[in-house]
């Protein structure tokens, strides 16, 4: 049996989009470049313009084209902070589901005992010193809850650069982002901020002291207590 006519068109569009992105991953088609025209497209490939409408929406969906109202679409590189866009809207959607914030924040503490294991057994001069700054600062901003949530999140985004893996700290992005709403409603006060600094203050030393269950131990500590403040800011549905 011959297929029906959208059939077709879908495997001409996935064809389109399997050629383009083959280009754009080999440097044919370099990063920022102006995608080639519709015309273009549909004489290369013999495509209808609807087709490669269809196609030019999936490589958009996959964060390789930067589309924008009246401007044609360009290349864009691919990589953890494009996924991470892609990412965001799922999350986003799963976040409005019963649990679905703990979840997130499970598997970021999950993630973070990794992390503070790793870095008491394998951080570095340089790294030790990383850690160092960003607990300064942190201590610094105590009486600025504005300044100190920043200087918070700073502290534990080196935890996730010490691992020496590009991956994770995109997907530290990604936890400030979707975790932020309900971060940013939860009730500051610098004595809450004193408390949160002798936590990171701990996790420090115990990185410093090469103990990775008391760094492992002081981690989860500060997480479940900063869980405490934060989950009566929301309302699950």
């Amino acid at each position: 049996m011959r297929p029906h006519h959208g059939d077709d068109g879908k495997r001409r569009a996935d064809d389109i989009v399997q050629e383009v992105e083959q280009r754009i991953l080999d440097g044919r088609l370099a990063v920022g470049a102006i995608l080639p025209s519709e015309r273009v497209l549909m004489d290369e490939f013999g495509a209808s313009r609807t087709v490669v409408r269809e196609a030019i929406t999936a490589l958009s969906n996959r964060g390789l084209l930067d589309c924008k109202p009246r401007f044609r679409p360009t290349i864009r590189k691919p990589g953890m902070e494009t996924a991470l866009d892609i990412t965001t809207p799922i999350v986003q959607q799963l976040l409005g589901n019963r649990g679905g914030v703990e979840n997130l924040y499970r598997m970021r503490v999950f993630i973070e005992t990794g992390l503070v294991r790793h870095a008491a057994v394998n951080a570095n001069k340089n790294g030790i010193s990383q850690l160092r700054q960003a607990l300064q600062a942190n201590e610094e901003a105590i009486d600025d809850s504005g300044k100190f949530y920043q200087t918070d999140t700073d502290f534990h985004a080196v935890l996730y650069q010490l691992a020496d893996n590009p991956i994770l700290p995109a997907v530290h992005a990604g936890f400030t982002s979707w975790l932020a709403p309900h971060w940013d409603s939860m009730p500051r006060m610098p004595e809450r901020n004193r408390q949160n600094y002798q936590a990171h203050e701990r996790i420090f030393n115990c990185i410093l002291n090469r103990d990775p269950d008391a760094a492992e131990e002081a981690l989860k500590e500060h997480l479940e207590s900063a869980w405490e403040m934060v989950k009566g800011t929301f309302k699950e549905p």
